[in-house]
């Protein structure tokens, strides 16, 4: 049987890099994987639904705020369907089919015109025929003609090359797409109603406090030493933010990460606990994103620290 020179490009090109385990389609089981390796907890009620959604050939929809886990829950049941790393698509307005099914390398075409030789096939073709998943992060930042391009993709489980003259078909069950979505980013447009009928939408919200407090301890090194009491300040103060009327609110993700910043100053200073004024210290520069929610954010921080900067 002669060898598909596509399928060669594609497997020179990525396989090293998407590496192959086992695949896990167990959600109690994918559960403790989840949060054994990859140090995220998430609920056997989404593992299950996803996992459905995959087995009816639907793709899925995580919509929430940002630092929610939408992108790195993705990505983790991606590879764990599949036994292989997803490709990560992160949208924007001039993606378009050439961009990620493939084109071609313009000297060789001229040379040797449009065929297989000179077609680069890209990472929305690579998954397919690498039988690996595909996160499109923030789907809202896309047209909506690529949003139905790549609804076409998943619903037939195939793509066309016109220039090829080719149809390339999924090569098992591996290949599934997960979307994501911030409904209240400024930079996007609507998604719409054939969209959103064909896509399972999973909601993501900022976890209860017990939970938030146990995603701390699994995602945060034991030294220097965080205080629970210093743990319990910082989880008053991004739940208190999040309650404001501000630009961008703190997610789990800037907590896990106003935590490892304030080891890290910590660290340097060569202490072995975690001090008020190291978390102070990383505080400005983990929880706020835009100017105008500086001060909101300083005086939030004092108040539930009861610290002044002498």
């Amino acid at each position: 049987m002669k060898a598909d020179p596509i399928y060669e490009k594609v497997v020179e090109t990525y396989k090293d890099v998407l590496g192959s385990r086992e695949p896990i389609r167990n959600p109690i089981l994918a559960v403790k994987v989840l949060e054994r390796e990859f140090k995220l907890l998430v609920s056997e009620r989404v593992v299950t639904l996803v996992y459905a959604a995959f087995m009816n050939g639907r793709p899925v929809l995580f919509e929430g705020p940002p630092g929610t886990g939408k992108t790195e829950i993705g990505e983790a049941l991606l590879e764990l369907w599949a036994g292989k790393k997803p490709f990560v698509l992160p949208c924007s307005e001039n993606y378009d089919e050439y961009k990620v099914i493939g084109d071609f390398h313009p000297l060789i075409a001229m040379n040797k015109g449009f065929n297989e030789e000179s077609f680069i096939p890209r990472t929305l073709l690579a998954a397919l025929l690498l039988d690996t998943g595909v996160l499109v992060d923030e789907i809202r930042r896309s047209s909506e003609e690529f949003q139905n391009m790549l609804l076409d993709i998943v619903d037939k489980r195939r793509i066309i090359v016109p220039e090829l003259k080719r149809v390339f078909r999924a090569r098992g069950p591996g290949f599934q797409v997960i979307f994501t979505s911030n409904p209240e980013d400024i930079a996007q447009n609507e998604l719409s109603d054939a969209f959103l009928r064909r896509v399972v939408r999973v909601k993501f919200t900022y976890p209860p406090r017990e939970v938030e407090a146990r995603i701390l301890k699994v995602r945060v090194d034991g030294r220097p030493q965080i205080p629970s009491g210093l743990r319990d300040l910082m989880l008053e103060t991004v739940n208190r933010l999040r309650r404001m009327s501000l630009s961008h609110k703190p997610g789990t993700a800037e907590l896990v990460l106003w935590a490892k910043m304030s080891q890290s100053i910590a660290s340097l200073k060569g202490a072995s606990v975690v001090s008020v004024s190291d978390a102070i210290e990383a505080a400005s520069s983990v929880l706020v994103k835009r100017f105008e929610d500086e001060e909101v954010v300083e005086k939030v921080v004092k108040e539930v620290f009861g610290f002044e900067e002498s």
